[in-house]
């Protein structure tokens, strides 16, 4: 049996793509080089936050399956590629997942056929790496015989207002009937879609949404600093600039800049701009360099707390609160948790920490269990950061409870308690 469209990468990418398509009476089959991955979904066990198991045992009952077989590529009129993206060593692009995935593709595309790749990169991957590997592997033209286009995923895990069906969809094609062909996919199941000029625009647009997010972030989080030391209250002054209607968006500062898009994405569009043109994309890397600092500077803070009550920060017990990268997911890729437990421990302290999502955690070699009993903890240790703010906290509650509580996200009302 054929199917409509083959998701190539199984993550928090593909995995709600598979399932609005599903919804909407699509065949969808999967493609996932992890034979756990594949083994576990198939046993209508999802790994992704914004998929449980019922959404998953929805998935299989509309034929879903997963497979680690490429060969099941052949079987599909779309095949989008959701791969991950990280940062090379040389801070670019690891595109090895891309050409993988797309290797795969050109080793079972038939006719008329249409490829779309989502995975972040940078601007020209479309035209200059996946359609010249699909032609080669394939023999087939790109535009003539088979339809190539690239299309950003916007995918926010945990937002329970803005999902895949109704964030609108940028595509960008290799041709116009390419873009006309993958739009026409799209809009399948997705409420709006929107076309753009080329693949070139709908790459750089994803980075321009992240580098405008990366840079505000940055604003903020420079001024949180300075503000500090002259007395005055930023959270008040956004709340106060926020009623303004017009012209003014609210960015909040905090312990670092973590996940998979705002401290990455903006690094493939600076790393092409020097690679190529020969000069740097200033905003980004002075963005970069304010946002890397701010676990230091949280600890600095929280050093300047303990030593207000004549306490040392060496062997003082800290409890962290909330070590992913965002509320209310149990993603914890590229957390500010790690970097700011290593600049606690290089100053002595000794860290404890407690997630609702998260039993286990690790930084660096170390790997430690939550604490058991959060109250009891919090009323114990020297200080409590909170560093991520899940809804299931309640932060006045805990601010109360402990001796010295610090919160890097502005949500405390407890008297007594300290804001970034």
């Amino acid at each position: 049996m054929g199917a409509d469209v083959v998701v190539i990468g199984l993550g928090y990418v593909g995995l709600p793509l598979a399932l609005e398509a599903a919804r909407s009476g699509l065949r969808v089959l999967g493609h996932d080089t992890d034979p756990e991955v594949v083994a576990a979904l198939n046993a209508g066990d999802s790994h992704v936050d914004d998929l449980d198991d019922a959404d998953l045992a929805h998935l299989l009952a509309n034929g879903f399956s997963a497979s680690a077989d490429p060969s099941v590529i052949a079987e599909a009129e779309v095949v989008v590629i959701c791969v991950p993206t990280p940062l090379s060593d040389d801070g670019g692009p690891d595109l090895s997942a891309v050409v993988a995935a797309t290797g795969a593709v050109a080793a079972h595309l038939r006719p008329g056929t249409v490829v779309v790749l989502e995975s972040t990169t940078y601007p020209g991957t479309t035209e200059e790496l996946v359609v010249p590997m699909l032609e080669h592997g394939s023999g087939l033209r790109a535009g003539a015989d088979f339809h190539v286009a690239f299309s950003p995923e916007r995918i926010d895990p945990g937002n329970p207002v803005h999902g895949l069906r109704n964030t609108p969809k940028v595509v960008g094609g290799h041709t116009p009937a390419c873009t006309e062909r993958a739009s026409a996919f799209y809009s399948r199941f997705v409420d709006t879609v929107v076309p753009a000029k080329g693949t070139r625009e709908a790459e750089t647009a994803k980075l321009l949404e992240n580098t405008y997010r990366h840079i505000n972030i940055a604003l903020v989080n420079e001024m949180v600093q300075f503000t500090h030391e002259l007395g005055i209250d930023l959270w008040d002054v956004i709340e106060l600039a926020s009623t303004k209607p017009f012209g003014f968006q609210a960015f909040r500062p905090g312990p670092g800049v973590g996940g998979h898009c705002i401290p990455i994405d903006p690094n493939y569009l600076s790393h092409n701009v020097r690679s190529r043109l020969g000069y740097p994309f200033r905003f980004v890397e002075l963005a970069q360099e304010i946002n890397d600092r701010m676990p230091t500077y949280v600890a600095r803070r929280a050093q300047e707390i303990l030593n207000d009550d004549g306490l040392a920060v060496n062997g003082a017990r800290v409890l962290l609160l909330g070590v992913t990268y965002k509320p209310d997911i149990a993603d914890q890729r590229g957390a500010a948790a790690v970097p700011l437990a290593r600049a606690l421990t290089r100053l002595g302290a000794s860290i404890e920490f407690h997630d609702p999502l998260v039993e286990s955690w690790q930084f660096d070699d170390r790997v430690m269990s939550r604490v058991p009993d959060l109250e009891a903890t919090v009323t114990e240790v020297d200080l409590v950061i909170l560093v991520q703010d899940h809804r299931r906290y309640e932060i006045d509650r805990l601010a109360d409870l402990s001796r010295r509580f610090f919160d890097t996200r502005g949500r405390v009302t407890a008297p007594g308690a300290v804001r970034l």
